[in-house]
């Protein structure tokens, strides 16, 4: 785990009980909660930041949409914030209290050696995964949600079935009023991504 002066690890607990782990690399502890996160300095100048969110697990298409969302939403003095969320299943007690944060630890390490001049933070919390979303948008105040999305299965879409990861990703467009972004990465052949959106569906950017 990489550690600098300017980083740091606590234990967080709430009244439902959830477990959660966070690491920032930059920063303050002062500047991760409220507005004040919201507002830089950059040449005298106030200028407008904003928080970006990323689901993440251990699937590729999750790992596709935050490098998606380092380099396409955001920019300098931004945060961009990874939510690692484990099931409060019993079986996954093992699993959350050491595989969770070290992934989590390992992509915020990646984001920030790949764009130093944006803010990462990586929160691990054991919980339900839309109710848990719901929470850290609005706790955070988050701008943008960015969600990774798998590639449909020919198969299901002829039985007209609709995978849960594809329910949840929809719901959160649906639901949420920050700017919620489903993106799926393209095949080699194709390349570029598929963007979907409250006003969009499967929309292909190119870049």
């Amino acid at each position: 785990m990489p550690s600098s002066n300017s980083s740091f690890l606590r234990q967080l607990s709430s009244k439902e009980g959830w477990k959660s782990t966070s690491k920032r690399w930059g920063g303050s502890l002062k500047q991760m909660e409220g507005l004040n996160n919201m507002y830089g300095s950059e040449n005298g100048v106030f200028v407008m930041k904003k928080r970006v969110m990323v689901v993440v697990d251990e699937t590729s298409h999750s790992k596709h949409a935050m490098m998606w969302a380092l380099t396409h939403v955001t920019n300098k003095g931004d945060i961009l914030t990874l939510l690692h969320i484990v099931s409060p299943s019993k079986d996954s007690d093992n699993y959350s209290s050491s595989s969770s944060p070290y992934l989590a630890t390992t992509l915020g390490s990646l984001c920030k050696a790949s764009k130093p001049e944006v803010e990462v933070e990586a929160l691990v919390i054991q919980g339900p995964k839309m109710a848990t979303v719901i929470s850290q948008v609005k706790k955070l105040e988050v701008s943008v949600l960015v969600l990774g999305q798998k590639k449909p299965s020919p198969l299901l879409n002829c039985l007209c079935f609709k995978r849960s990861c594809d329910e949840f990703v929809e719901q959160c467009i649906n639901t949420l009023e920050c700017l919620t972004i489903g993106v799926r990465k393209q095949s080699k052949g194709v390349g570029g991504y598929l963007i979907s959106t409250r006003w969009h569906k499967n929309f292909w950017l190119l870049a």
